[in-house]
């Protein structure tokens, strides 16, 4: 970790890398302007997956004294990790063969047609029950009627994947026993939910001859606001959402799983570790004597003892790791390997003969409706998830690492 604090900056920003370099330009530009936020709280931090966003960097961390940004919680709110672990020997299963191909070519391909992926929603509404509470406390909603039908919207989406870099896979850990991993948040629900009011808040801004400039796309609300109470209370209804849409998948995914296992084998396994983070949202926290609200953009919460979930890119590896509560990160760490290259540029460095090469040589098998745009989730298209692990030994220690042997992307 080193720490930033010159002419540029009114707070210091202390950044989980190597040194100054290993950071790219724009992202530094977006942290420069956050330090000068009047109400940042001790300082800025970024994890070692940092990268360029909307406004705030990907994998930052802020505190921010009565004020919450909606932009520094992001269009996803409430995206984040689930996963299960087995106790499934994969040597055990790795040799099958079924008319679909390998065992996990079955499993794979049944995922993805089990669960919607991409734009794609349910076409019957599913059960929900952070929305029956939604419409069971509707007083706390009704003041915004452009977002009320999101409500309803929201049972079709429910238990669906989504596109982008979020994923279904299936892993390999380092005692050879198979987990699932998935990697989705909120839908279009958080995304409206986010566009709402940050225009709101620009536009209050802008009232009160703010100090922040419209052009760093930081338009704050002051968290005793009606309009800063709003958005908190719907945002956490997408933090609930967005956790029941991963545990919905879940449910789906596990019965996918038993009944390919129980058809083609013997084996009566059970499942062990759970756990379900998210990685885009805004508590109420108490750091350094202060009630302040932390904004964790693409990281997440590593409490003394806490687990969490750290993905890689497709085809390397993801991590399971225990929080070690430094106060520093405002007990946070990074939320996966981060993009070494926009989804523009990776279109345009890599192709997808070379993508779909690279998997078949670490035999993993894709389940994709459209493969045009796989270049965009190449793993070389993001930092090397090993080096992120080693730029935060202060954050975290690893429990269990998981090597990709299938993914469903959307």
């Amino acid at each position: 970790m080193f720490v930033i604090n010159n002419e540029q900056t009114k707070k210091p920003i202390k950044i989980w890398l190597e040194n100054e370099e290993s950071l790219e330009d724009t992202c530094l530009e977006q942290a420069y302007k956050l330090s000068q936020l009047p109400f940042i709280h001790k300082w800025v931090a970024l994890m070692p997956d940092t990268h360029a966003g909307m406004g705030m960097p990907i994998g930052g961390v802020i505190a921010c004294k009565n004020v919450i940004i909606p932009n520094a919680v992001g269009v996803d709110i409430g995206c984040g990790m689930s996963f299960i672990g087995t106790d499934i020997k994969v040597d055990d299963i790795k040799g099958i063969t079924t008319p679909n191909g390998s065992l996990f070519k079955g499993i794979i391909g049944d995922i993805l047609r089990n669960v919607p992926v991409g734009f794609a929603h349910h076409k019957t509404a599913k059960p929900c029950d952070a929305l029956d509470r939604a419409k069971e406390e509707m007083d706390k909603y009704k003041s915004q009627p452009e977002l009320t039908g999101q409500i309803e919207d929201g049972y079709f989406q429910v238990g669906t994947l989504g596109g982008g870099n979020h994923f279904i896979e299936i892993q390999e850990d380092e005692e050879g026993c198979l987990g699932i991993m998935l990697h989705s948040g909120s839908r279009n629900f958080g995304k409206r939910i986010c566009d709402y009011f940050n225009k709101a808040a620009k536009e209050l801004n802008e009232k009160w001859y703010s100090k922040v400039p419209p052009e760093d796309r930081l338009a704050f609300l002051p968290a005793d606001t009606k309009e800063g109470i709003d958005y908190i209370n719907w945002m956490n209804l997408a933090l609930d959402f967005a956790k029941e849409n991963r545990d919905s998948m879940m449910v789906e995914i596990k019965n996918v799983l038993e009944k390919w296992i129980s058809k083609y084998t013997k084996i009566k396994f059970k499942y062990t570790i759970e756990v379900n983070c998210h990685h885009n949202y805004a508590s109420i926290e108490n750091h350094y004597d202060s009630n302040v609200w932390v904004h964790r953009k693409g990281a997440i919460r590593a409490r003394e003892g806490e687990i969490g979930i750290i993905p890689g890119a497709m085809g390397s590896y993801s991590y399971i790791v225990i929080g070690k509560g430094n106060q520093e990160s405002f007990y946070s760490c990074s939320h996966g390997a981060g993009r070494r290259y926009s989804r523009k540029a990776a279109m345009e460095n890599f192709t997808v003969e070379q993508v779909m090469l690279d998997l078949k040589q670490q035999n993993v098998v894709l389940g994709k409706t459209s493969k045009k745009d796989v270049p965009e989730e190449s793993r070389f298209a993001y930092k090397d998830i090993e080096e992120v692990m080693k730029s935060q030994t202060e954050l975290v220690t690893p429990i269990k690492r998981l090597k990709t042997l299938g993914v469903v992307k959307g």
